[in-house]
């Protein structure tokens, strides 16, 4: 079994600043490309940002200058630090990660989501 297990969320006001983070534990030999994704109410869930074992990223338009994707390939952690934020950023924030387990094909995980909130 793989889990991942997102926190760092919460109610900021805007140009405010928060840090997602994301924990992968369980049968993990490898974890390859790692992102973030969001949805907000009534919207389909979009990219936010996704990073790669050789730590190439690439950002949704709306976030790139403001968001910046990281990830410690040792604890098996990524991060979302946001900065700059907007009401628009306002959404569940999930964790995806492409990962290799002994004894099973490479699959695509999903966390269970972050709420984040931006409001006066």
């Amino acid at each position: 079994q793989v889990q991942l297990v997102e926190s760092g969320g919460g109610l900021v006001q805007p140009g405010g600043s928060l840090r997602l983070s994301c924990a992968a534990s369980g049968n993990i030999f490898r974890i390859y490309t790692m992102g973030w994704y969001r949805q907000a109410p009534g919207s389909q869930r979009e990219l936010v940002a996704t990073i790669t074992t050789g730590d190439t990223t690439n950002y949704a338009d709306s976030v790139n200058g403001r968001f910046t994707i990281s990830r410690d390939n040792a604890k098996n952690m990524m991060y979302l630090q946001m900065n700059s934020l907007k009401p628009e950023d306002t959404a569940v924030y999930y964790c995806n990660a492409h990962i290799a387990s002994m004894g099973r094909l490479p699959g695509y995980y999903w966390g269970q989501g972050t709420q984040v909130t931006v409001s006066s």
